[in-house]
């Protein structure tokens, strides 16, 4: 290494351990020009190219390589214990799969985008740490840049004092932050929300072969939108196109406030025990007590994406209680039961179906009072068999075309006739009364 190298690291060392440690959680490194990112599609976008976990139960040091040198800020969160470090927009060149192993203080890390010019990274503690020293070195001769940073284990009291003293960036910073402005709607069509499940650096399930749930989904309901789309019947959005990150509780807000007539939200599960057994579709809708004990942990799974991505739930309200005690989510359910009920039927004939296909939990994305919604799990991505089939283009065309026909079928019954709103007085009833009765 050359002596301006070495000088140059022990100058970017010595000025993080003079800094106090409320300066650590937001540092940036100037550095030489910056290299070129190798995106030919967003130049000058900063490069991940290797991320790595050292040390032991006493000091563990989470080391990323870059490009270039870039700002970040560092924060914790408790219940779970969570370090978030939160970036610019990073393109991550590594395995999807990368972090799902930890070592010393850490159990796991993961990272991708979290919102529209913004990335994070997210460090799953054993227990209470705090962060000794966090700093970017730039690069050296053959070395990149470099983000580092070092933990040590710590009390839960100390932990809980930082956590509340430092907070990680919400998920949107301003309105219309991370989603472009939604178009005008096409008056008179129904409006569907699509919600491809998870996203950026909650990758959801994996399969077998390494199939991540974000990808299936997203592939998915980007082909099922095109299908409703080309009907002609439906004006149809969704929560994301791309893979990013969305909170629940904005997925909910953007069904809401496109007054939708349905949200579907799009998963593909995956379980520990009988994973070569358990495969095929289900259908769920909210309910404040699950279906069964299969739909119960499902729910738990799925309403944990924010805690995933380093979202702080410590003020959030419990939704399901608070809209399942309002009188008004009673019609909405039971719209959201004959969709469902509707689904499971056009599913029969066209895919493998779960035991006890049609079932209820208490799913955040579901909650919605004035929006018709269900979750449609695709299949196991935990079975060989269901991991192989949704990743083929022959199994989506089958699938998504059942699922036209349900929402066809849905609309035609609570409508008149598929994408076409009819008032009341149009009817002569009310909408969905000869079709919405449910056994309570």
């Amino acid at each position: 290494m050359t002596s301006f190298g070495c000088m140059a690291r022990l100058l970017a060392c010595a000025i993080t351990l003079a800094l106090p440690a409320a300066t650590w959680s937001v540092l940036a490194v100037a550095a030489a020009a910056p290299v070129r990112a190798e995106t030919p599609d967003v130049p000058d976008v900063p490069v991940a190219r290797e991320a790595r976990v050292a040390g032991d139960e006493a000091r563990t040091r989470f080391i990323m390589d870059l490009s270039s040198p870039v700002e970040f800020a560092v924060s914790t969160l408790s219940d779970p214990y969570r370090i978030v470090i939160d970036l610019p927009r990073v393109a991550f060149d590594l395995p999807e799969t990368a972090g799902q192993e930890g070592r010393g203080l850490l159990s796991a890390w993961r990272f991708g985008m979290f919102a529209a010019g913004k990335s994070r990274v997210v460090l799953d503690a054993k227990g209470p740490v705090a962060v000794d020293k966090a700093f970017v070195l730039p690069p050296v001769s053959d070395q990149p840049a470099r983000f580092v940073l070092d933990l040590v284990s710590t009390s839960r009291e100390a932990f809980l004092e930082t956590a509340r003293e430092s907070a990680p960036a919400p998920a949107v910073a301003r309105k219309g932050d991370r989603l472009a402005p939604q178009p005008e709607g096409k008056k008179g069509l129904p409006i569907i929300v699509l919600d491809p499940g998870h996203g950026g650096l909650d990758t959801g399930a994996t399969g077998n072969g390494g199939t991540l749930e974000k990808a299936v989904v997203l592939d998915f309901a980007l082909m099922l939108r095109d299908k409703l789309i080309a009907t002609g019947r439906y004006d149809v959005r969704m929560t994301r196109d791309t893979d990013v990150f969305i909170p629940l509780r904005e997925r909910v807000k953007i069904a809401r406030s496109l007054e939708a007539d349905l949200l579907l939200s799009v998963h593909a599960d995956s379980v520990r025990i009988g994973r070569d057994q358990v495969r095929g579709a289900g259908v769920y809708t909210l309910s404040e007590n699950a279906s069964d004990e299969v739909a119960a942990a499902l729910a738990e799974r799925e309403n944990r994406s924010d805690i995933i991505a380093g979202i702080d739930l410590a003020d959030e309200p419990d939704d399901v209680t608070d809209i399942l005690i309002d009188l008004a989510r009673q019609e909405t359910k039971k719209f959201s039961y004959l969709f469902a009920r509707t689904l499971v039927g056009e599913l029969r004939g066209t895919a493998q179906l779960v035991k006890n296909p049609q079932r209820s939990a208490g799913f955040r994305v579901l909650t919605a009072h004035d929006v018709p919604s269900a979750l449609v799990e695709l299949g196991y991505l935990s079975n060989k068999l269901d991991e192989k089939l949704m990743t083929t283009d022959e199994w989506r065309g089958r699938m998504s075309a059942a699922l036209v026909a349900a929402i066809d079928n849905y609309f035609g019954r609570r409508f008149g006739k598929p994408g076409v709103k009819l008032s009341q007085s149009a009817t002569g009833t009310q909408d969905g009364e000869e079709d919405t009765k449910v056994e309570q």
